[in-house]
């Protein structure tokens, strides 16, 4: 008798603090809907963050903040599993075999990179450029086969399977499956509150930029309030949105909330002063986010629960690489004793 295995879906975040409504609506809101219907394994990649360099103090509180988002976001971390990359060795291990079976050809071709290091790449860590390989041993230590992925990762999703495939053809063994990237719809793109040309970014110097997971109902009110837009009313139709970036991003905010296309928003409040928007849009966040705010609070006032949960979840993934890392040794001519 066969038993049905659910799809394995892999995804993780970096522990670099400040997340906010872009990374809730684009990622952690579907990764929650995920759990119905895959086995998934939600990591914060800590190796990831330390491809530049992080304050050692920094980035342990921020790998705590980041696991209690997930969990207050909706993430079960008992049905499914909730670690820190750091955590599982076998993602480094199969990391270094992956910068042996990658090509230095393939590698130059990541767009990423080049963003990411800018005008002066020698002085980029080499972590940064062999990034992408860790990436792919990050989802194949589990031999993963579903990943959720925005646009700027769909090249790094290609060069994993790239790279399965030459282990695969290299050791003449069938180790690594292929892997599929999870599109969940049109992905929600928040814009900045103060410039609606700009993505809403942790990074930003302007706290009044973005609406953060940890804000509470009066911070939410106020970045609203002060929200950038433009002295015309909300237009009725979605056309009528067309060079207003900052009214475009509102609208759009407001229909990922309420799981709304924005020309049914619009049909709702079209023709309004923004005022009278930002009025209703703000009881909208507040019902959304105030009560993860609260349960991250919670969370985050016993850091020892969530060292828990982070050291259970690490014990889970060890257990469920440790069968593929055996494996890949044991193609690659590794001697196990």
């Amino acid at each position: 008798m066969t038993t049905h295995t659910l799809p394995r879906v892999f995804s993780g975040v970096q522990p670099t603090g400040n997340l906010h409504l872009g990374n809730y609506l684009g990622a952690i809101r579907n990764w929650v809907k995920l759990q119905h219907d895959h086995e998934c394994l939600f990591c914060v990649v800590d190796l990831h963050a330390i491809t530049v360099w992080q304050d050692p103090a920094e980035l342990r509180r921020a790998t705590r903040e980041v696991a209690a988002a997930m969990i207050a976001c909706g993430i079960d971390a008992e049905k499914h599993i909730v670690f820190h990359q750091s955590a599982v060795p076998a993602h480094a291990q199969l990391a270094w075999v992956f910068n042996c079976v990658a090509r230095i050809g393939w590698l130059n071709r990541m767009t990423q990179f080049k963003d990411k290091a800018g005008k002066d790449r020698e002085a980029a860590s080499a972590g940064l450029y062999v990034y992408p390989n860790l990436m792919a041993a990050d989802i194949l230590a589990y031999k993963a086969t579903r990943v959720p992925v925005g646009e700027d990762q769909k090249q790094h999703l290609e060069l994993a399977n790239d790279i399965a495939k030459k282990f695969n053809h290299d050791t003449g063994r069938a180790v690594f499956p292929e892997i599929e990237p999870v599109i969940l719809g049109p992905a929600a793109r928040v814009m900045s509150l103060r410039d609606g040309m700009k993505k809403m970014s942790k990074s930003d110097a302007s706290d009044q930029s973005r609406i953060n997971l940890t804000d509470d109902a009066d911070a939410i009110a106020l970045k609203i309030r002060r929200a950038k837009t433009d002295p015309e009313p909300l237009p009725s139709e979605e056309a009528g949105l067309e060079g207003r970036p900052e009214a475009r991003n509102l609208v759009g905010i407001y229909a990922g909330l309420a799981d709304l296309h924005p020309s049914a928003v619009l049909a709702e409040h079209g023709g309004k002063p923004f005022s009278a928007f930002k009025a209703a849009l703000t009881d909208l966040l507040v019902a959304s986010l105030a009560p993860i705010a609260a349960e991250m609070r919670r969370l985050l006032a016993e850091p020892g629960a969530v060292e828990a949960i982070l050291k259970r979840g690490a014990e889970r993934a060890r257990a469920l690489a440790a069968p593929t890392i055996a494996e890949v040794e044991d193609a690659v001519g590794f001697l196990r004793v």
